[in-house]
C-alpha cells in the first residue's frame, strides 16, 4: 500500500517474492509485479480499459520508465490477440516518433496478465482539450508538432502498417515538444485481401469512407485522422464532435460539402450511396474564412487532408513537402521502415493458449534469464 512522506509524495512499500527475482507493489489497489530492476520512485500517470500505466525506474539503466499493466488480458480471443499483435508491432518498429517497446514483463507463475514496459514516463498524454501540447511545449506554431507527426506516420506506413486508432489519446508529447505515436492494437496491413471492419478510430477522427461502411479503405484514413487532430491543436476545439454516426456525417457535410457520386466511388455499399444521395445538398465551405485566425499554409494543408475522396486525399510523403512544412522537411531526416511488417501471425487460427504462450515468449526473448 501507499504510505506519503513528509513532502507530501506517496510512497509504495515493496514486497520482495519469488527469491527476490520479482518486487510486488500495491499502485492504489492495483497490484504490480515486476522484476526487481524496476524501484520506486512510482507515479500513476494513466488508466484507461486496459488497464493502469505508472512510472518505476529502471535501476540497470538508471531511466525512468512507464509500466503498462493489461488488465484481464485474456478474457476473451479479441483483446488477446490485440496484446500479441500491439507487442510483435512495437518490437518491429524503430523510430523516435514512435513509442518503443523496452522489455515484457514475463509473470512469474506465468499467470494471465502481462506487462508492456514503455519508455519514458515523461511523455504527457496530449488531451487537446485542456490544450496541453502548447502550454508544455509553448509553440508559437503548430508545424513543429505536425512536422513531427507525418515524419512518424511515414515510417509506419512504410512498415506496411495503418495505424487505424489516430485521435489526440493516442500521442504523447514530453516538454522538449517530442512526440510519440502509441496504440497500435487496431493497426493492420496497408493492404489486406481480407474483408477490414469499420469500426476502427474513434468517431470523431473517423474518415468518411469509415462511415460510409466501406471495406476497401487504405492508409489514407490516418491522414483524415492527422487533419482532423491539427486543425483540433490549431482551433482548439475538436473539428468534428459527433454525437452519434449519422449526427458525424452531418457535421462532416455542412463544412466540407456533400460527398459527390465520384467522391464515394470505392464505397461498395449501396445503402450507404442511397444515403448521401438523400442528404441535404451542402457546398464546400472555405476552409480560410471558416478559421480567419489559422495561418493560410496550414489551412490548405488542412484542406488537402480533408477531401472526402480518399484517392485524391493528400498522401504523408506530399504532406511532408508542403510549402507549411517546407522549413522543417528534410528528407536526410525522415527514415523509412527498411523492412516490412509481417502480420501473417494475424491468418493463423489461434486459441487463448496459442496466444498466451506466444506472448510469454516474446517475454522471454527479452528477458532470457527468466526461461
Amino acid at each position: 500500500m501507499a504510505g506519503v512522506n513528509q513532502n507530501g509524495v506517496a510512497e509504495f512499500v515493496a514486497v520482495p517474492t519469488h527469491g527476490g527475482q520479482f518486487v510486488q507493489y500495491n499502485v492504489f489497489g492495483n497490484l504490480f509485479e515486476v522484476t526487481a530492476k524496476y524501484r520506486p520512485p512510482i507515479m500513476p500517470i494513466g488508466r484507461g480499459a486496459y488497464g493502469i500505466v505508472c512510472s518505476l525506474l529502471n535501476t540497470e539503466t538508471n531511466e525512468l520508465v512507464a509500466v503498462k499493466k493489461i488488465a484481464n488480458a485474456f478474457d476473451n480471443h479479441m483483446d488477446a490477440k490485440r496484446t500479441l499483435r500491439e507487442i510483435k508491432l512495437l518490437r518491429h518498429l524503430d523510430h523516435e516518433n514512435v513509442i518503443g517497446l523496452r522489455d515484457v514483463i514475463p509473470p512469474p507463475l506465468r499467470r494471465e496478465f502481462m506487462m508492456s514496459t514503455l519508455p519514458p514516463n515523461s511523455w504527457i498524454l496530449i488531451f487537446i482539450k485542456s490544450f496541453a501540447p502548447i502550454k508544455i511545449c509553448q509553440m508559437n506554431t503548430a508545424s513543429t508538432f505536425c512536422i513531427k507527426f507525418f515524419v512518424g506516420l511515414r515510417y509506419i506506413h512504410s512498415a506496411n502498417i495503418i495505424h487505424r486508432g489516430l485521435k489526440p489519446s493516442n500521442l504523447l508529447l514530453n516538454a522538449n515538444c517530442d512526440l510519440k505515436i502509441i496504440d497500435f492494437g487496431l493497426a493492420r496491413p496497408t493492404m489486406e485481401s481480407d474483408f477490414m471492419t469499420e469500426y476502427v478510430v474513434t468517431r470523431w477522427y473517423r474518415a468518411p469512407e469509415l462511415l460510409l461502411n466501406s471495406s476497401d479503405y487504405t492508409s489514407a484514413i490516418d491522414v483524415w485522422s492527422v487533419g482532423c487532430i491539427f486543425m483540433e491543436l490549431m482551433n482548439k476545439k475538436p473539428l468534428f464532435p459527433g454525437k452519434d454516426h449519422v449526427h458525424q456525417m452531418r457535421l462532416l457535410t455542412e463544412l466540407l460539402g456533400t460527398p459527390t457520386d465520384a467522391d464515394i466511388g470505392l464505397v461498395k455499399n449501396e445503402d450507404a450511396r442511397r444515403y448521401i444521395r438523400q442528404l441535404p445538398q451542402y457546398p464546400r465551405q472555405p476552409l480560410n474564412r471558416v478559421f480567419p485566425h489559422v495561418h493560410p499554409l496550414a489551412i490548405d494543408l488542412v484542406d488537402k487532408m480533408l477531401t472526402v475522396d480518399p484517392t485524391r486525399r493528400i498522401t504523408v510523403e506530399e504532406a511532408l513537402a508542403h510549402p507549411y512544412l517546407e522549413k522543417l522537411h528534410d528528407v536526410a531526416d525522415e527514415p523509412v521502415c527498411t523492412e516490412p511488417f509481417s502480420f501473417e501471425f494475424e491468418q493463423q487460427h489461434l486459441d487463448e493458449e496459442q496466444i498466451k504462450e506466444m506472448i510469454y515468449r516474446e517475454a522471454l526473448a527479452l528477458n532470457p534469464e527468466y526461461a
